[in-house]
């Protein structure tokens, strides 16, 4: 069985909410399995770690909960949250405007390197 599930967020649209939400699920899900978890955010996946973007978007009709809400599930259960330093640049978000949950800036070497290794899963979306 795999260790490790690596989600990397690249072709995501924040414009349309309703896609936003299954990453996190399956990033919460896989943590409560006990598998680690990583997340990148890539290209313009980066709005979402800018503080209280992600809070205005709702993934469902109900607006019940927030993508905010379930990145931060995800969070606690134990993913990690990585940034694209490019794309925070690209999209004019300075490391001090970012949520809490961000656990670091990493590019393609470390996403590769992490991917590379045995006992990995690699989801994209």
């Amino acid at each position: 069985m795999a260790e490790k599930l690596v989600i990397m967020l690249l072709n995501l649209n924040p414009d349309i909410p309703g896609t936003l939400g299954t990453p996190f699920f399956h990033a919460t899900a896989a943590a409560a399995m006990e598998l680690e978890v990583s997340v990148y955010f890539a290209s313009r996946t980066a709005k979402l770690l800018r503080r209280g973007f992600a809070e205005s978007l709702f993934p469902g009709k109900s607006h019940e909960k927030s993508v905010y809400s379930f990145m931060r599930d995800a969070h606690e259960a134990g993913a990690r949250f990585y940034a694209c330093g490019v794309a925070l640049t690209e999209h004019e978000i300075g490391q001090d405007e970012t949520i809490p949950e961000v656990d670091g800036i990493r590019g393609a070497a470390a996403f590769i390197g992490e991917i590379a290794e045995d006992g990995v899963i690699v989801l994209t979306y």
